[in-house]
């Protein structure tokens, strides 16, 4: 369930807070699609937000934060804190999306304390949603813009990206579960279906989620309305956004060392 926000008019195209040279600005026609955006949309935010696959902010020369042990969290745990850009509601929203979400696991994703030094700040810039993967020191920012993002799945989804794991269709044996349509892919979006090698990305022994909340939905960047991921298996869903699924929830203990 989304918490209500009223649609906002326009949307900024600048990214202060960011950091330099990470961030990518949107252009003119990416802003207006995020200020254009309904819940009629075949596509999440998330998806639209302009940034790498959509809604990665890469570190330079990180390509993912799976197999790189340095990219995850001390302790299995994951502080955040919350920008004043949220309501108390909004804030409330989140803290108990994250709270529901994350009992499920064995890592704790947890209000920040004074001597956390690495965490996630959260802020609510109209520049869509996007996230850094794994842990990458200091403070490091995770944008819900507060119209659009703030749905149970986005929260969740965007807070398992900084935990360290890419979306589920860039694994190494996607082909053997999903045909991607290249055809039907926005031009310049080709490389958000790039699909890593399996030194670079696990699965932690878990075999190819249709369901996992990190997975494109079927028309991801479709730039004429048709499929651009179609599941070998017809009765397949994909693209869900209503919480962990039980392999999310496996791979995410399993990278952190946990039953």
């Amino acid at each position: 369930m989304k918490f209500a926000q009223p649609i906002l008019a326009a949307i900024l195209l600048q990214c202060v807070a960011c950091t330099p040279l990470l961030y990518k600005q949107l252009t003119p026609e990416e802003a207006q699609r995020l200020a254009s955006w309904t819940l009629e949309d075949k596509e999440p935010m998330w998806q639209i937000s302009g940034q790498y696959e959509g809604d990665i902010i890469l570190e330079p020369g990180q390509l993912n934060g799976l197999t790189d042990k340095k990219k995850r969290w001390r302790n299995r745990e994951i502080p955040y804190e919350l920008s004043s850009d949220f309501t108390t509601s909004e804030k409330q929203f989140i803290n108990n999306s994250l709270k529901k979400e994350y009992a499920k696991t064995c890592i704790t994703v947890r209000p920040r304390r004074s001597t956390d030094s690495d965490y996630v700040y959260v802020t609510g810039k109209n520049t869509g949603c996007w996230s850094k993967v794994g842990r990458v020191k200091g403070r490091q920012e995770l944008n819900l813009q507060r119209n659009g993002c703030l749905w149970h799945g986005t929260i969740v989804h965007e807070f398992l990206h900084a935990a360290g794991f890419h979306h589920q269709q860039s694994d190494s044996d996607r082909d053997k579960w999903v045909k991607i349509i290249k055809e039907n892919i926005q031009k310049g979006k080709e490389r958000n279906f790039k699909k890593y090698k399996a030194s670079v990305v696990s699965s932690f022994g878990e075999r190819y989620d249709y369901g996992s909340i990190m997975h494109y939905n079927k028309y991801a960047f479709s730039k004429n309305g048709l499929a651009t991921i179609v599941p070998h298996d017809p009765k397949a869903v994909i693209g869900q956004r209503n919480g962990l699924s039980a392999t999310d929830i496996a791979k995410l203990n399993k990278m952190y060392g946990c039953s």
